[in-house]
């Protein structure tokens, strides 16, 4: 079991301070989300050899390791030109998670074509349908690389993806059947999975290399009212990542569960609610997480 810290609420601080804190924290490996100065969400990856040296220097000085990074591309868009530059990116990621010894590499199925492109959107052009062909077809050309690299590349629905729910994305996975395509499930998204933890978890046995660790209200209680969101009749796909035990998932039925299924990845917590005191969120989830692994993994 890996116990990695998100960042993300410290990226104001350069690579080899993130391995500083990290440690100081508690954590011993890092989950690399996107930041400006080395992987940027949708582009290419802003790095170089010399950043490259320098980030494994100060992870071997700080004694922390790199568990996972968290590129994102449009590899899912009907758009073709998006399409191409995703698998570029796509690509170049790969080398520098070689470069980096980095083992694991986490996404999510995507939402397909930019924003910008919404007059093609409302015209019925992009539909879920043209974005999970789109994904297959990025299938057809990472996991040969994937596979002959020894990588693996977990995969999440996220909430306003071309898919949503768990069940059919660990089909998919399935489907693809190579040892380089695994799972993700990601706490604070639970209640877009289904409508059973447990049942959603269960589903991704033998699957699951990856769990992302914060909490969330669970938008559909109280007859969807439990956020108020204007317009009404808005269908924007509202959740937190807030510190353990601050919203309404059931902590003690999430890890017995993983423990039940036989979860022996990665769990990174991932909180992005409270800039103001970072540092002693990222601390409390090192504990909690911690003392909910000794409860069930004996």
């Amino acid at each position: 079991m890996k116990i990695a810290l998100d960042p993300h609420m410290h990226r104001h601080l350069s690579l080899p301070e993130i391995c500083r804190l990290t440690k100081e924290l508690g954590y011993d490996y890092i989950e690399l989300s996107p930041r400006p100065d080395f992987m940027v969400w949708w582009t290419r990856p802003r790095t170089y050899p010399d950043a490259i040296r320098s980030f494994k220097k100060a992870m071997k000085e700080h004694d922390v390791g790199l568990a996972t990074m968290q590129p994102m591309y449009r590899w899912s868009s009907p758009y073709r030109d998006e399409w191409e530059m995703a698998m570029d990116n796509w690509k170049r990621i790969i080398e520098v998670a070689v470069e980096l010894d980095n083992p694991l590499l986490i996404s999510e199925f995507g939402r397909g074509g930019s924003v910008e492109r919404s007059q093609a959107d409302r015209a019925g052009l992009h539909t879920p349908e043209a974005c999970e062909n789109a994904f297959w077809r990025s299938m057809d050309v990472l996991v040969p690389i994937l596979e002959r690299e020894g990588l693996t590349l977990s995969i999440e629905p996220h909430p306003e993806d071309w898919i949503e729910t768990m069940e059919p994305a660990v089909e998919i996975i399935k489907t693809i059947n190579s040892p380089a395509i695994k799972s993700s499930y990601i706490a604070p998204h639970s209640f877009f999975y289904g409508d059973d933890l447990a049942t959603t978890i269960r589903a991704t046995k033998g699957e699951l290399v990856h769990a992302r660790v914060a909490d969330t209200f669970n938008h559909k209680a109280s007859s969807e009212l439990r956020y108020i969101v204007n317009p009404p009749g808005s269908t924007a796909r509202v959740h937190q990542h807030l510190d353990m035990g601050e919203g309404e998932i059931d902590w003690d039925v999430f890890f017995k569960t993983l423990h039940e299924i036989g979860f022996d990845g990665v769990l990174s917590s991932c909180v992005f609610g409270w800039e103001e005191r970072a540092e002693a969120s990222n601390r409390f989830m090192r504990g909690e997480i911690q003392r909910y692994v000794d409860k069930y993994w004996k």
